[in-house]
């Protein structure tokens, strides 16, 4: 079975709590979250895989890369 690993931007939100909000621009309504930056990065991974999975097997088209442009980019 061929196995394509696709990279998307998403988009990191610090809460007023603490915690971190993350989006996927290209992967509309695919959001999650976490206490810290690495548990919010490692579930949005789950969450975008889950995403891919769902879209195959509604035999959706899966959604490539969109570029995006940020007012204010951090990089942490």
């Amino acid at each position: 079975m061929k196995h394509t690993r696709m990279r998307y931007t998403v988009l990191v939100d610090k809460n007023e709590s603490g915690s971190y909000t993350v989006t996927v621009p290209a992967l509309p309504g695919c959001i999650s979250q976490g206490e810290t930056w690495d548990e919010a990065l490692a579930n949005i991974e789950e969450a975008i895989t889950g995403y891919i999975e769902t879209l195959k097997i509604l035999k959706k088209p899966v959604p490539v890369e969109v570029e995006v442009t940020l007012k204010d980019p951090v990089v942490a």
